[in-house]
This record gives C-alpha cells, sequence and structure tokens, in this order.
C-alpha cells in the first residue's frame, strides 16, 4: 500500500486534498517569486554574493521540494500544486504593480 497514493482517499476527501495542494502551492509560488524580486534587488544592488547564490539555491530547493512531494501522490496534485504556483506567481506580481525597483 502507498501511504502517498491520492487515488486511494475516499471520494468526499479529494477535493479536500487538492485544495489543500493548489493553497499550498500559492503560497510556495509566492515565496518563490518574492525571493526572485529579493534576488534580483541583491544583484543589482551590489550585494553580498553568497546572501545572493544561498536565496537563488533556497528558491528552486523549496519549490522542487515541493513539486517532487506532490508528485509522488500523483498526476492531479501535482497539476494543482502547479496551478497553485501560477496563482501565487499572479499574486506576487500583482503586488509589484505600484513599486518602483
Amino acid at each position: 500500500m502507498n501511504l502517498f497514493a491520492f487515488d486511494s482517499l475516499p471520494l468526499h476527501i479529494a477535493p479536500i486534498v487538492l485544495a489543500a495542494h493548489v493553497l499550498v502551492g500559492a503560497g510556495a509560488g509566492a515565496i518563490f517569486f518574492r525571493a526572485l524580486w529579493w534576488n534580483t534587488r541583491i544583484m543589482i544592488g551590489g550585494g553580498s554574493v553568497g546572501t545572493a547564490v544561498a536565496l537563488l539555491a533556497g528558491r528552486f530547493l523549496l519549490l522542487g521540494a515541493l513539486l517532487t512531494l506532490s508528485a509522488l501522490e500523483g498526476g492531479a496534485p501535482l497539476l494543482a500544486a502547479a496551478t497553485g504556483v501560477f496563482v501565487g506567481r499572479f499574486l506576487t506580481l500583482r503586488s509589484f504593480e505600484n513599486s518602483k525597483p
């Protein structure tokens, strides 16, 4: 028995699990793109190279870990998490709409 199998869930719980994957993906997407903004500001502003590299590696590891764990559960949770990442991207970029670089 696979503990991560999405298709073994009861039908009334599956939409809740998918909604949770979208929310977690949105949070990870928001963190990823906010960290991209900080990383860009560090590079442009002449900040520490070590900080920029650590932030770059951290954001890719976070997103990679999230999508890997979602993929272990199946295709639907992976698609839901990836959709959440796009939602997080949209919300993060919308918050930068009126800010100056």
